[in-house]
């Protein structure tokens, strides 16, 4: 059996795993790493025996014993180990019921998300942790998500799970007073699911279509749950947009720029889809980033190639992106729509001050931009030395085959 044949299940079922592990014990940490190693004892002995037939009440009642066994071996935690074995039996042979994980029924992941975001952490950590608990991020991937180190991604974990145990706290869902709060980092969770579903930030694919897909499934939830909800018509109009054009977006592995996208690929119902949804919501008054961003999406998606976008009005709609949420990556895809609309020197001088932030200056897209504005002005040993420099910096390797190309096609014979 494949590899790949596991991760499938358990990406389908370690929410459902954490959920009920966490009704049932409490503690994130805990229940974290305990379903962590049921997913590698799984990994084992399913490549040996096969899938069971019921792989979420077998990955849960593993869990549970790791559970149990690890607060065995902390003896002055024995209180609490009663509580476990009377929640779980130890023998060997569990009856039936307790091979079943409660919340059997449905799917628990949304509920989760709200779960985890807690309010004891800041909105970032509450992030942070529940793209690694519910999502299954690696701490790499949430670092480049971020823009910091992998060694300080894991320290600000580390410190999101003590406040957790510090503050004793309990994964009930929010009262009504919290559910705004709580719907935020939800949404920020799902978009930078999809954000790395869409790019990968390591590795050798481009695209981790079933990560994406999985970010717009749960965002669809959420939209259908809270259907006034702006922001969240927004972001679910984005990814649809934006994940409209993933099967023209590589060839053969390798990364089509988006000046060279076949359009005809494009998925036209869901680029329908989300201009509809946009086209219903703008008009009900606030604004928010992400609906700015579907804006920005769909001007992309409605031009019949990529000489007829209309950069303009890109130009104008970031303006409005960096007064309503700006950011330093707000800038960087700025200075590419100046660029475009009004000429190389327009954007460059943006990016010119990103240089200066040491975080800027490690984020390889910030190399690329100057790179291909530093091309579009004539300068091709600047650009040379961009595109050299952003090769080095990206963790991805289709990006680093892309980059690399460019840098072939300039540099001196």
């Amino acid at each position: 059996m494949s590899a790949r044949v596991v991760e499938d299940v358990w990406r389908r079922e370690s929410p459902h795993v954490l959920a009920a592990l966490l009704h049932r014990y409490g503690d994130l940490g805990d229940c974290e790493d305990a379903a962590q190693e049921a997913a590698e004892a799984a990994a084992r002995q399913w490549d040996r025996d096969g899938v069971p037939d019921n792989p979420r009440g077998w990955l849960v009642r593993v869990a549970s014993r790791r559970l149990i066994d690890r607060v065995r071996a902390d003896g002055a935690r024995t209180g609490r180990e009663n509580a476990l074995g009377a929640a779980l039996p130890v023998d060997s042979h569990l009856s039936p019921a307790a091979d079943q994980p409660p919340h059997d029924e449905g799917d628990d992941t949304l509920r989760l998300l709200l779960l985890c975001c807690h309010p004891s952490l800041s909105r970032s950590s509450q992030v942070a942790l529940t793209l690694h608990a519910v999502g299954g991020l690696s701490t790499a991937q949430i670092a480049a998500a971020y823009l910091v180190p992998e060694r300080t991604m894991t320290q600000r974990l580390t410190r999101a799970r003590s406040t957790l145990r510090a503050a004793g706290a309990v994964f009930g869902l929010p009262e009504q007073a919290d559910l705004p709060a709580r719907i935020a980092a939800v949404l920020d969770v799902c978009h930078l699911m999809f954000t790395e579903g869409h790019t990968r930030s390591t590795g050798d694919a481009l695209v981790d279509s079933p990560l994406a897909e999985e970010a717009l499934r749960l965002t669809r939830q959420l939209h259908a749950v809270v259907p006034g909800h702006d922001e969240v018509a927004g972001a679910l109009a984005l990814m649809l947009l934006t994940h409209a054009r993933a099967a023209a977006r590589t060839e053969n592995g390798d990364l089509v720029p988006l000046a060279e996208q076949d359009r005809s690929r494009w998925d036209h119902q869901r680029i329908a889809e989300g201009v509809r949804i946009l086209e219903q919501v703008l008009p009900r008054g606030h604004v928010g980033r992400f609906q700015l961003q579907a804006a920005i999406a769909a001007v992309h998606a409605e031009a019949g190639d990529w000489e007829g976008t209309d950069w303009r009005q890109i130009t104008l709609l970031y303006a409005m992106l960096a007064r309503v949420a700006p950011s330093p990556v707000v800038t960087l895809n700025q200075a590419v729509a100046l660029g475009m609309a009004f000429g190389p020197e327009h954007g460059l001088a943006l990016i010119g001050p990103l240089l200066d932030d040491p975080v800027m200056r490690r984020h390889h897209r910030t190399h690329a931009v100057r790179a291909h504005l530093l091309e579009m002005s004539g300068d091709l040993q600047g650009a040379l030395d961009s595109y050299r420099q952003a090769a080095r910096l990206t963790a991805s390797q289709p990006e680093q085959r892309y980059l690399n190309a460019r840098i072939r096609r300039l540099a001196p014979r």
